[in-house]
C-alpha cells in the first residue's frame, strides 16, 4: 500500500496509536482488536515527530546538563515510538501480509534516518558528553552509571564524535543496510512459502508415520489440493527428511532447503556481498579493521580473537568425536544397504534408525507424554516451583490472531508481574523458528514499577484434525519442541522477573553472549526425571513416562552430541569468516557473484566440515540470523551461552546431590537474584560471577556432551 493511500485509510477511523496512554484494557495491553495496518504508517509518523521533540527539548533546556534532565530524559523519550514498533515489528514476524511488508519497506529508510537524526545530534551529544565527563562527582548508583556509560558509548559507537562529512556517510550507509537486511529477511520467508511438492502417490510416504501423513494431507487441504504436500516448514522438513524412505524424494526437499534464495527471483547472494561489505564500511568509518571489531564492543567476547579462541577450543575438542559419529553412521548405512556414499540428506534418516536401534527410543516413542496443554503446565509448574510464580489465562486481554493465549503472571506473593502471550503454531505468514519479544518493557518511572508484557512465538506440531476422529488428535510435540518452549519461556522469565529502574537495562537488555543463559539454562530440566513426572503423561492413557523409557532416553542424551557442535560451530566460522574481511568482498568476474560467495562460505566452514559438501548448497543465502537478525559477528554467542548455561546447572545438579531435588530454591533464588532480575545493570561477567562464586569452566560442557578431552584452561 502507497503511503498516500495509507493515510487517507488511516482518515477513516479513529488511531488507536495516538491514544495508547489511555486504552482501556488490562494492564494497558495492545486493543489489538482496533489496530489495522492502515494504522501504522501515520503512527509511527507521528511517533517519530513526538520522538524528535523530546529530543529538542532535553537540547533547548536552559538549565545546565544533569543526569536526570539528559540522561533519564533521554531514556524516556521515544515512547510512542516504542509502543508503535512493539506491536509492528511482532505483527511482521508473526501474522504478516504483502500490506505489512510493503509498510515495513517504506518505514526502513524513515527509521533509519530517525534514529540518525538522534544518534548525531551534536547539541544532545554535546550534553551526554558533559554529564560522562562529570561521572566521577555525580554519586550514581550502579545502574546509572552502567547507564550513562552506555548512552555515552553508544553515541561515540553510533557516530556522534565523526566529522560533518562522516556522519552524512553513516547515515546513508545505515539506511541502506536497514533496506538490504529487511530485504534479506522477507526473501527468505517468501522463498520458505514459495516452494512445495505434491504426492499424490501414497507409496511415495513409506517410512512415515500417521501423524506427519495427516499433517502433509492437511497441507494439501488448505491449498484445494488432492494428495500430500511436502513444504520448507519445519513441522514438515523435519519428520520428511527422518522417517522418509525415499531417497530422491529427501535429496530434492534437501536441496530445496539449502539452495534456498540462492538465484532465482528470491537470490540473497548479492545482498550478502553488499550486507558484508556495508558493514565493513561503516566499521572503517569508525577507525576499525572490521565489522566484528566493532560489533563485539560491550560483548562478554570483547575481541574477535576470543570468539575464535573460543570456537577453536570448541572444535578441537569435538571434531576427533564428531569424526567418529560419522564414521558410524557411514558404516551403519552400509550396512541397511546404503552403497553410495552418506550425503547430507540420508544423515537425519540413518541417524534416527541407529538412535532407534541404540536406544529403543524416537519421537514416536515420546510424542504422546507430550500433548502440548500437558507441557504448558509443566513449563509453567517449573517457573512456580522456582520462583513460585503464577499464570492465569485472561480472555479479556485482546491477541493479535485466534491461536494466541494472553495470561497475567503472578508472583510468589499474589502481586502482579508480567503479561504474557503464548502461540505455538505455525501458519502462512509467520516466520520459521521460536522467539521471545516484549510488546512492553518493564521500568520505573514517577514511583510505579510498569511491568512487561512479554510474548513466545513458536512453530509446533498443530493438533490433526480429520473428518475421520480415529486419525485426530491433539497436539503432541517432540523432545526438541519441548526443549525449544523451553528455552524460548527461559528468554521470557529473563523479560518477565526484571527489576530494573530503566526500560533499556530491563530484561533481555544484555550482552549477546549473555542474552542466551536464561533460556539456555532452563532446558536442562528437560533431562530430570523429578520434572518430567510433574507433567509428562501420556495423552490416551495418563500414565507417566515409564522408567525404562526415560533410562534410554537418559542414554541416548550424548547421541550425536559432536556433530551437533561442529555443525554450530560451522555457523559461527561463516558468520566470523563474514565480519572480520578486512577488504570489500569482490566477486571473482570469471565465476560471478553467487558462485563467488557460495565458495567463500565453503571454505568459512571447511574446517569443521564432517560431510560431503554438496556443491551449489549453502545455508549462507538463508542465514537470517546474521544477515538480518541481530547476531551479525555473533552467532557464536550461542556456544558461549552454552558454556556458561551447563556450568550454571552444574550449581542445581550439586544441590540436587546435597538435598534429593532439582528445585533447588536457594539456587533459584541466586539466579534470580543476580541474573535474572538484574538485566543490564552490572557487566554480565560480574553477575554471573556472584552468582556462581567464580569463574565459568568448560568442564560441564564437556561432561554433558560426554565428550572426553583434555580441558584447555
Amino acid at each position: 500500500m502507497a503511503l498516500a493511500a495509507t493515510v487517507l485509510a488511516a482518515a477513516a477511523a479513529p488511531n488507536p496509536f495516538f491514544d495508547y496512554k489511555n486504552w482501556k484494557t488490562p494492564h494497558g495491553t495492545y486493543p489489538f482488536n482496533s489496530i489495522h495496518a492502515e494504522h501504522y504508517m501515520p503512527a509511527f509518523e507521528e511517533a517519530m515527530k513526538r520522538g524528535l521533540q523530546e529530543i529538542d527539548d532535553i537540547v533547548n533546556n536552559p538549565a545546565d546538563p544533569t543526569f536526570s534532565n539528559t540522561i533519564e530524559a533521554y531514556e524516556a523519550s521515544g515512547e510512542m515510538l516504542s509502543v508503535v514498533a512493539g506491536c509492528f515489528y511482532n505483527m511482521t514476524n508473526a501474522e504478516t501480509n504483502d500490506t505489512l511488508q510493503q509498510i515495513e519497506l517504506e518505514l526502513s529508510p524513515k527509521m533509519s534516518e530517525y534514529s540518525s537524526a538522534i544518534r548525531l545530534n551534536e547539541g544532545l551529544f554535546q550534553r551526554i558528553k558533559a554529564v560522562y565527563d562529570r561521572r566521577g562527582k555525580l554519586k550514581l548508583n550502579k545502574a546509572q552509571a552502567k547507564l550513562l556509560e552506555d548512552i555515552y558509548e553508544s553515541f561515540a559507537n553510533n557516530g556522534a564524535n565523526l566529522s560533518p562529512e562522516d556522519k552524512q556517510t553513516y547515515r546513508e550507509l545505515t539506511a541502506r543496510l536497514s533496506q538490504l537486511t529487511l530485504q534479506f529477511g522477507q526473501n527468505v520467508l517468501k522463498a520458505t512459502n514459495a516452494w512445495s511438492m505434491l504426492l499424490t502417490d501414497e507409496t511415495l510416504l513409506a517410512g512415515l508415520n500417521n501423524d506427519t501423513r495427516a499433517i502433509l494431507r492437511a497441507n494439501a487441504e488448505k491449498k484445494g489440493l488432492d494428495g500430500w504436500l511436502l513444504d520448507l516448514k519445519p513441522t514438515t522438513y523435519i519428520p520428511v527428511m527422518q522417517d522418509l524412505d525415499n531417497r530422491d524424494i529427501r535429496r530434492e526437499l534437501y536441496m530445496a532447503s539449502q539452495t534456498k534464495c540462492i538465484g532465482g527471483e528470491y537470490d540473497n547472494t548479492a545482498l550478502i556481498v553488499e550486507i558484508a561489505n556495508t558493514r565493513l564500511a561503516l566499521a572503517q568509518l569508525f577507525g576499525k579493521q572490521t565489522y566484528a571489531e566493532k560489533s563485539l564492543y560491550k560483548t562478554m567476547a570483547d575481541t574477535p580473537e576470543n570468539v575464535y579462541r573460543l570456537l577453536d577450543q570448541l572444535r578441537d575438542a569435538y571434531m576427533p568425536a564428531a569424526q567418529e559419529e560419522v564414521k558410524e553412521l557411514r558404516d551403519y548405512a552400509k550396512s541397511k544397504g546404503l552403497y553410495a556414499e552418506l550425503q547430507p540428506w540420508d544423515w537425519s534418516y540413518y541417524s534416527k534408525k541407529l538412535k532407534q536401534e541404540k536406544y529403543s527410543i524416537s519421537d514416536d516413542d515420546l510424542r504422546p507424554y507430550f500433548e502440548l496443554e500437558n507441557v504448558k503446565k509443566g513449563v509453567f509448574g517449573l517457573a512456580e516451583r522456582l520462583y513460585g510464580l503464577r499464570f492465569k489465562e485472561n480472555r479479556q486481554i485482546q491477541v493479535y490472531h485466534p491461536e494466541v493465549t494472553a495470561y497475567e503472571v503472578y508472583d510468589e506473593k499474589g502481586r502482579f508481574l508480567a503479561v504474557y502471550y503464548a502461540d505455538f503454531h505455525p501458519r502462512e505468514g509467520k516466520r520459521g523458528g521460536a522467539w521471545m519479544n516484549d510488546f512492553q518493557p518493564q521500568y520505573i518511572r514517577n514511583g510505579k514499577d510498569h511491568r512487561p508484557h512479554i510474548v513466545n512465538v513458536m512453530n509446533f506440531t498443530r493438533p490433526v484434525v480429520s473428518a475421520n476422529p480415529d486419525e485426530s488428535k491433539p497436539a503432541l510435540l517432540t523432545y526438541d519442541e519441548v526443549r525449544t518452549f523451553l528455552h524460548e519461556f527461559g528468554h521470557a522469565l529473563h523479560g518477565m522477573l526484571t527489576r530494573c529502574q530503566y526500560a533499556a537495562q530491563s530484561g533481555t537488555n544484555v550482552p549477546r553472549d549473555f542474552v542466551e543463559l536464561p533460556s539456555q539454562f532452563n532446558e536442562n530440566f528437560i533431562d530430570e526425571k523429578e520434572f518430567l513426572d510433574t507433567f509428562a503423561r501420556h495423552y490416551q492413557t495418563n500414565a507417566t513416562l515409564p522408567q525404562e523409557l526415560l533410562d534410554r532416553m537418559h542414554a541416548s542424551q550424548t547421541y550425536h552430541a559432536a556433530y551437533a557442535c561442529v555443525r554450530q560451530l560451522s555457523f559461527g566460522y561463516l558468520d566470523m569468516a563474514w565480519h572480520t574481511l578486512q577488504q570489500p568482498f569482490e566477486a571473482n568476474p570469471a565465476i560471478g557473484t553467487t558462485e563467488s560467495v557460495l565458495r567463500f562460505s565453503d571454505g568459512a566452514m571447511a574446517q569443521v566440515q564432517v560431510m560431503p559438501l554438496v556443491p551449489g548448497t549453502q545455508m549462507a543465502a538463508s542465514f537470517t540470523h546474521i544477515f538480518s537478525g541481530g547476531y551479525a559477528a555473533g552467532y557464536y554467542s550461542y556456544k558461549w551461552s552454552e558454556l556458561l548455561d551447563a556450568d550454571a546447572f552444574s550449581v542445581f545438579k550439586e544441590a540436587k546431590k546435597a538435598n534429593g531435588s532439582i528445585f533447588d530454591k536457594k539456587a533459584a533464588r541466586l539466579f534470580r537474584e543476580n541474573i535474572l532480575e538484574k538485566g543490564g545493570t552490572e557487566k554480565a561477567s560480574d553477575l554471573y560471577r556472584r552468582f556462581r562464586s567464580g569463574e565459568p569452566s568448560i568442564n560441564a560442557l564437556l561432561e554433558r556432551d560426554g565428550i572426553k578431552a583434555k580441558v584447555i584452561k
